[in-house]
């Protein structure tokens, strides 16, 4: 039986049952395809499978059941208020995607779908390193400018597609890493359509429990589904989702085959498995979050704290606004800078020193030296990423454990 989300009332169900009927021997979770081609049944139907005239799979790196089941997931719950909205539609008709095997890959493929040589891109300053690189390094050798907008807001957005008439993509990271900044993701759809420009945003850290993209008017919704949507730190993935379904069949299927980004059937049906509780571990994660935010906060030792949910943050009126919860991502800095954060990090017990985000065990590493290091100081600066700040990406512990444990690492 096939299951209808826009006939559920909550995000759990779709996790749980979307896509989850009608498997090869009545199995109760979809099985491991981990094989590489399938077998047609004679040589027309194989022809019109490899054509794209008839459903099927035939290989792998082109296509591959696991594949397509976390897309489609993926893609229903990005578009879940779409899905609300159009309770008789089939989801597969308002949104779809792709699935690869990194976030990077993903975000590659998203850009280079929208742009090519002689166009530009508008994008924020604080971005993850490995987008900054791309932009910074990658897109100028094959011709695309990249345009970095200093003003973050809506005057600032404007100002620049003003100036950029040329430009064909806006690429925002909201909240950004590590910073934490947000942008008005609907202002800068709005501005970019009205001439003619895409938008693609890096929903990673907020997470579609968070923040829903596509609602604000983003055509396309990029992830690290190694993060919180697998939530477990097993594997490595990511994903572009899109309600645009002719650049998905068109130009980002194109480079999605012939760029080799595709992920392992292993790791697909792992971050498929993560997705079940997807939605349990968001909303722990978040409440861990503000509890953890607060603590610091009221700290004596502590400079300043980055958390959305804050009063004192300065998108604080944005995150209300934008967002449905505040995310699991905290930055923050100690009074001592750099040399009081590094003891820090260096006495906790709970949380674990190491890079990466989204596990249900918390994470804390220095974005300067680990996440960020590729970042000219100067530019790393410029968006908000000093020497001394951290990141904690917070899992589900108990909170008083959690609290305790960052407070005894601060006081020694």
């Amino acid at each position: 039986m096939k299951h209808n989300p826009g006939k559920y009332d909550g995000l759990s169900t779709l996790l749980t049952h979307y896509t989850e009927s009608d498997h090869a021997e009545n199995a109760h979770l979809s099985p491991i395809f981990q094989n590489s081609v399938f077998v047609f049944n004679d040589t027309e139907s194989g022809a019109a499978i490899a054509a794209g005239q008839a459903p099927g799979y035939y290989y792998s790196r082109l296509n591959n059941p696991n594949h397509q089941q976390l897309a489609t997931k993926l893609a229903a719950l990005e578009a879940w208020d779409l899905i609300q909205q159009n309770p008789d539609a089939d989801p597969e008709t308002l949104a779809g995607g792709l699935v690869f095997a990194s976030g990077m890959a993903a975000a590659t493929a998203a850009v280079l779908a929208c742009v090519q040589a002689g166009d530009s891109l508008l994008t924020q300053v604080s971005l993850y390193d490995g987008t900054y690189l791309l932009f910074k390094k990658i897109l100028p050798k094959y011709g695309v400018e990249v345009f970095w907008v200093t003003n973050n807001t809506p005057a600032g957005w404007e100002t620049a597609f003003k100036t950029h008439p040329q430009a064909k993509l806006a690429y925002l990271e909201t909240p950004a890493n590590p910073s934490l900044r947000l942008t008005e993701i609907s202002v800068v759809a709005d501005l970019a359509h009205q001439q003619g420009a895409r938008v693609a945003v890096d929903n990673t850290f907020a997470t579609p429990y968070c923040q829903r993209p596509v609602t604000l008017g983003a055509d396309l919704v990029v992830h690290s589904t190694t993060k919180f949507l697998s939530g477990h730190g097993q594997l490595i993935g990511g994903a572009v989702l899109t309600t645009d379904l002719d650049l998905l069949r068109g130009e980002l299927l194109t480079h999605y085959k012939l760029m080799g980004p595709t992920p392992s059937p292993m790791d697909t049906w792992l971050a498929n498995i993560g997705l079940k509780t997807f939605d349990l571990r968001m909303e722990r994660q978040c409440s861990n979050a503000m509890l953890v935010a607060e603590a610091l906060e009221n700290h004596p030792a502590v400079e300043r704290v980055y958390y959305p949910g804050l009063a004192s943050h300065p998108d604080y009126s944005l995150a209300q606004k934008q967002m449905m919860e505040y995310g699991g991502m905290i930055s923050f800095e100690l009074k001592g800078g750099l040399e009081a954060g590094t003891r820090m990090m260096n006495r906790v017990k709970i949380a674990t020193l190491a890079v990466s985000l989204g596990n249900v065990d918390t994470l804390i590493q220095h974005p300067a030296s680990m996440t960020h290091r590729n970042t000219p100081r100067e530019e790393r600066l410029a968006a908000g990423i000093s020497d001394g700040l951290v990141r904690l990406s917070v899992g589900i512990e108990d909170p008083a454990d959690l609290v305790r444990d960052l407070l005894e690492a601060i006081e020694g």
